[in-house]
């Protein structure tokens, strides 16, 4: 493991996006020009995990997005915020964080059933989430009819937010039923201008700010 575990750190260091066991296996076992076990690359991880966990360190281990990355830990964010400002702060309007909220919650699911359970148009907003990348066309439903675009959230949604999964996606205890969610008054094709602000909650839930 004292071999394999400064390999492992390094790709996980130098990784610009959450980076998986099975491409660390495969990439150290290239290196190496050797085959590499999974279990190996495994305990190599957990040991990692545990060595940044005590609090001479500013930064930990975390799967999130689907694989591992180094994380700045809680106590440093505000830190952090002074280098960096608001540039990895997601600027949506509310409209897209509605759209937003709710293809987290009934994904798979299409245009027309967004705009059923918001009441207005979708188009705009499914738009800028796509560009902003938070959430990918999935395919396509087979069961209706003509074949409309299913969507989903992407990755960089799930890596947003510190989750590899939707499942891991905070409850939702206020309201029983997701659509109850009231659209937006007004168009909703709003420039941008008049967008909010996405900030991620303590409990992992999206919020607006006011600027």
């Amino acid at each position: 493991m004292e071999q394999l575990m400064p390999h492992v750190e390094a790709l996980i260091f130098a990784s610009e996006r959450p980076i998986t066991q099975i491409e660390i296996t495969e990439m150290i076992g290239q290196a190496m020009e050797e085959v590499i076990e999974t279990d190996r690359i495994s305990t190599c991880i957990d040991a990692i995990r545990e060595k940044y966990d005590v609090e001479y360190y500013p930064f930990q281990l975390k799967e999130a997005g689907g694989g591992y990355q180094f994380l700045t830990k809680k106590a440093f964010h505000k830190t952090v915020l002074q280098l960096n400002g608001d540039k990895h702060i997601k600027k949506l309007s509310a409209a897209a964080m509605e759209t937003l909220s709710i293809i987290a919650y009934k994904q798979p699911i299409t245009k027309s059933e967004i705009e059923y359970i918001r009441g207005v148009s979708a188009d705009y907003s499914i738009q800028k989430l796509l560009e902003k990348e938070l959430i990918v066309i999935a395919g396509r439903n087979e069961n209706m009819v003509g074949k409309p675009l299913i969507y989903n959230t992407s990755k960089n949604f799930m890596d947003y937010l510190g989750i590899n999964s939707p499942a891991e996606l905070p409850q939702l205890k206020d309201i029983s039923n997701i659509e109850i969610v009231m659209p937006t008054s007004g168009l909703d094709a709003a420039p941008e201008g008049d967008s909010g602000t996405l900030m991620v909650a303590e409990d992992g839930s999206l919020l607006p700010v006011n600027e």
